[in-house]
């Protein structure tokens, strides 16, 4: 991608989608020239200590009822979705941390460290694989969803009026941040990467200061697994849209 700035500066947020959720913020960050490869020291010394704070959490409170993950359980209602049949994205990794985290690769580590530890949906994909602006929408159900089934790559269709982040090919996320696609997945290779911190009230009014903790967060994170990358951030408001 030629102009990483341009790119994010076309990221849109619809009406649609804002007037579910007045109060949702998305943090978008860009990061270039990154270290990727498998887990190592660095993204382990990131897991390890958010796996801490994570599972004191949820032992004291139960993952569905954590206040940022309640909220987001109520906006996957408003478009439709069933919450306890596809989990945001924060809730599933949530209900891992007592048997331990996954490792995956340094960067989706790093990432997922940030979001257990303050409760937030965040995803990252590999911002080569993009093809036109990154935008959040409600569906038609004809767009396509490139994923795995039993291991072999095949697509799917969102239903009509699911939220989706999409760009000129296809779906990249469905229901919001239940499920990423296959085409835009992070891997051992990637070096430029977007990542998308969903933010929502748990009081009124505080989704930009939860929004800005976990923008320093990532970029904080993101720092220590590549010190050299080139970081870029944005946030999406939907009451600016509205």
């Amino acid at each position: 991608m030629n102009d990483v700035d341009d790119w994010l500066a076309r990221a849109t947020l619809s009406a649609e989608v804002a007037a579910l959720r007045p109060d949702y913020r998305c943090v978008l960050v860009t990061a270039t020239g990154l270290m990727p490869g498998p887990s190592d020291d660095a993204s382990e010394e990131l897991l390890t200590a958010a796996e801490a704070e994570a599972q004191a959490a949820v032992a004291a409170t139960p993952a569905e009822q954590l206040p940022h993950i309640a909220a987001w359980r109520e906006a996957f209602r408003a478009f439709g979705a069933k919450p306890q049949r596809t989990r945001n994205s924060a809730e599933a990794l949530l209900r891992r941390v007592e048997d331990g985290m996954p490792r995956i690769n340094r960067l989706a580590d790093a990432y997922n460290a940030v979001s257990i530890r303050l409760q937030v949906p965040l995803g990252g994909e590999n911002l080569a694989a993009y093809s036109g602006p990154l935008r959040l929408v409600r569906a038609t159900g004809e767009e396509e969803f490139g994923t795995l089934a039993s291991g072999a790559e095949t697509v799917e269709h969102p239903t009509a009026g699911e939220v989706v982040w999409r760009d000129d090919v296809g779906v990249t996320c469905r229901r919001w941040n239940w499920r990423q696609c296959y085409r835009t997945r992070l891997t051992e290779a990637t070096t430029d990467a977007v990542f998308l911190c969903d933010v929502l009230d748990v009081d009124p009014g505080d989704s930009a200061a939860r929004a800005q903790e976990v923008r320093d967060a990532l970029l904080d994170a993101l720092t220590h697994v590549s010190p050299g990358a080139h970081l870029r951030t944005r946030t999406l408001v939907a009451a600016d849209v509205l």
